[in-house]
């Protein structure tokens, strides 16, 4: 068992370097067997980080990492939220770090260290006693690394999406977050998006009956974005394009993951997975390089393909269909749809729709169902979050509502197990499309705990004494 364990360690790391020719697959085929085994007969839960409630922080003394795309905002953000002291600023890049320190300078009560310029200065912002959560606006391949650090020197973390590259890394989340006790948060904005709430509201109250199917996606031109010289350091984004699978499945994955009670009453089962050619990538790469040398080093790559379908059977035998296209030129679009045995909603294409049988509901109809079933949350908070904005308010409603568990010692909306299923969606995907769309089991994090775990509500506003100031 230990040699199948070493193997699938090693096996599981390639699965975050992408395929960049037919030999790197050869022996996937001892990767899923080592990692089938490892996952029926070796995983114990040591403590179950489900509906747990760390003790209550009158004051979240916070740490950011990454101040590139994410991050400044976030740090916006958390200045208009009771009982947050904003106690470190890390970038590596020292212009980025002191826009953001300029930035805070007009909100007073706010006078934060700076990390910058050494490769590891985050390690030293993660080993003050005086900070209890860090925040991590990263590139992917830095989110692990940064997140386990950071739990095992006594902090609680909110991570940027996906939370772990590797199946091995998944595993790294769940088992130090147990061990510490230490929160580990994906962020994942989008369940915090009024729509879906609403949804959640109307499934926790059994609008939609048996929830029978549901569907997300990230579809969103990024196609210039990708090859931009400026909007991600190093060119990382782009580099990350050679891996080929669902590279970003969070988006719509982990709202109909909430709806679904998956690791809180159901579990995902087995996933199959299916990319088509890429038609747009490697032609952009040879135009630009054409007139530019900066992009010589990209010509040729296997770039991931346009389209990847994703989809998964749970335990209860309900499925979910997750889409991943970001470089055809498609309306944005995270589908975001819920079918159940009397009712079905969809999102996208726009606007958002409700049907109880085969018909739309009339705007009348919709506006009723709106008011009758608005959750307490965005009742609370909704109009001030979309005051001070990020995506239309959905992430400051994430920060206010992760800040409030926090100081009132509630359990936060979205766990370890959620941070490690939803990512693991990633790699497997990408073992999925390599080995011609064959099923791959998928993980319980939970360690059999999903049979008893308990939906969090986030619907409820349970707490809400954090004012916004």
């Amino acid at each position: 068992m230990q040699a199948n364990r070493r193997n699938f360690l090693k096996l599981t790391g390639l699965l975050g370097l992408g395929f960049t020719g037919s030999g790197i697959t050869k022996g996937y085929a001892d990767a899923k067997d080592a990692y089938t085994a490892y996952e029926k007969s070796s995983y114990s839960q040591t403590f179950n980080m489900s509906g747990y409630a760390a003790p209550k922080l009158d004051k979240v003394r916070i740490g950011f990492i990454g101040l590139g795309n994410r991050g400044p905002a976030a740090v916006k953000r958390m200045a208009h939220i009771e009982g947050v002291d904003i106690k470190g600023l890390c970038d590596l890049r020292p212009e980025k770090v002191d826009a953001v320190r300029k930035q805070l300078a007009s909100v007073p009560g706010f006078k934060p260290d700076v990390y910058t310029s050494q490769p590891e200065a985050w390690k030293k912002m993660c080993e003050r006693p005086d900070i209890d959560l860090i925040y991590i606006c990263t590139p992917w391949a830095l989110h692990t690394p940064m997140a386990v650090f950071a739990m095992e020197h006594g902090k609680h973390v909110c991570v940027e999406v996906p939370a772990a590259k590797t199946v091995d890394e998944c595993w790294q989340l769940v088992k130090t977050s147990e061990r510490t006790r230490r929160h580990c948060m994906i962020l994942e904005n989008c369940c915090y998006d009024f729509f879906e709430l609403l949804t959640l509201n109307m499934a926790r109250q059994g609008f939609f009956g048996d929830i029978i199917h549901c569907e997300g996606a990230y579809i969103h031109d990024l196609l210039e974005g990708n090859f931009s010289k400026d909007k991600y350091w190093e060119m990382w984004r782009l580099k990350e394009n050679v891996r080929h699978g669902n590279l970003y499945p969070t988006h719509g994955l982990g709202p109909v993951s909430q709806i679904m009670d998956l690791n809180r009453g159901d579990k995902m089962e087995y996933l199959t997975s299916m990319s088509g050619n890429d038609f747009m990538m490697g032609k952009m790469a040879k135009e630009l390089a054409a007139t530019d040398p900066f992009y010589q080093p990209y010509v040729g790559k296997s770039f991931r393909g346009n389209m990847n379908t994703t989809t998964i059977r749970t335990n209860k035998g309900r499925t979910i269909m997750i889409q991943h296209d970001v470089t055809s030129p498609r309306p944005y679009s995270r589908i975001h749809t819920v079918s159940g045995t009397k009712a079905t909603a969809q999102k996208y294409p726009l606007p958002e729709r409700i049907a109880i049988g085969d018909n739309w509901a009339t705007a009348e109809e919709y506006k009723a169902l709106t008011e009758k079933f608005e959750p307490a949350i965005t009742r609370q908070i909704g109009e001030m979050a979309r005051k001070f904005g990020g995506h239309g308010g959905m992430d400051f409603l994430m920060d206010w509502r992760t800040i409030d568990c926090l100081r009132n010692g509630l359990p936060l909306d979205i766990d370890v197990y959620d941070a490690a299923l939803w990512s693991v969606i990633g790699p497997l995907s990408e073992w999925s499309v390599a080995h011609r769309s064959n099923s791959i089991d998928v993980p319980d994090f939970t360690g059999g705990s999903w049979k008893t775990n308990q939906p969090v509500d986030i619907t409820l506003a349970k707490g809400g004494t954090t004012k916004i100031i």
